[in-house]
């Protein structure tokens, strides 16, 4: 199995900057994990992708409405994956949510049901 804690969000202005942590745990975890990513969701609307890092090469792949505002990165020895948002905008308001999967192609990691393990999200809002 494999366990995903996020913490990091919080209530800020926009043109602040948070950073997301998500704490990998499980004894599953490593051999069922080759890529972490973050997605986000508005109540009624789908989970919407943000961005991956692979842990082998440390690929990053952003979604165009973060590029530039938001970074993934990684620390191995940890099992834990940051996501720093600078720049927060009022429609960057959602639920965020880090995933563990598998797949590291460019296209499959941005689809958030090839994932396998998900955590219980943290609300980040942006106010104008």
């Amino acid at each position: 199995q494999v366990q995903l804690v996020e913490s990091g969000g919080g209530s800020v202005q926009a043109g602040s900057s948070l950073r997301l942590s998500c704490a990998g745990s499980g004894r599953t975890f490593n051999r069922n994990t080759n890529t972490n990513a973050w997605f986000r969701q508005v109540p009624g609307q789908e989970r919407e992708f943000v961005a991956a890092i692979t842990w082998s090469g440390g690929r990053t792949y952003y979604a165009d409405s973060v590029k530039g505002r938001f970074t993934i990165s990684r620390d191995n020895a940890e099992n834990t994956v940051y996501l720093q948002m600078n720049g927060l905008k009022p429609e960057d308001t959602a639920i965020y949510y880090c995933a563990a999967g598998t797949a590291t192609t460019a296209i499959v990691v941005r689809v958030a049901r090839s994932y396998h393990s998900w955590g219980q999200g943290t609300q980040v809002t942006v106010s104008s």
